[in-house]
């Protein structure tokens, strides 16, 4: 007997600030990528289908879109991030300089 079938996989690519299509609001956007698997004895051998889409944080409305678009979404948001997808890296307490002193936490005494 041979089990065979399929399973999908989420992935979240990026967090940006858009207008949504829906309620009009600008608010943050989840870039997804959904891949769809084949998968023989629960084992996934090779991805038949790919979809993307974006889904307001708002209210909840999710738009498919093309690859095309994705990428070019994807690229923009890492050139205005830094290569960080998910914005900038929180910063160590004590490391960015501040109004107290070069390095100091204003926090600590």
């Amino acid at each position: 007997m041979i089990i065979f079938g399929t399973r999908g996989y989420l992935y979240q690519l990026a967090v940006m600030t858009m207008v949504c299509g829906w309620c009009g609001n600008p608010s943050a956007h989840t870039l997804r990528k959904r891949v769809t698997k084949f998968t023989l004895f629960f084992v996934p051998l090779f991805p038949f289908s790919t979809k993307f889409a974006t889904q307001c944080t708002f209210c909840g409305g999710e738009q498919k879109i093309p690859r095309e678009q994705a990428e070019q979404l994807l690229a923009q948001h890492m050139a205005s991030q830094d290569g960080n997808p998910f914005g900038q890296a929180p910063q160590q307490p004590g490391c960015a300089p501040g109004p107290q002193g070069q390095g100091q936490n204003p926090y600590q005494h």
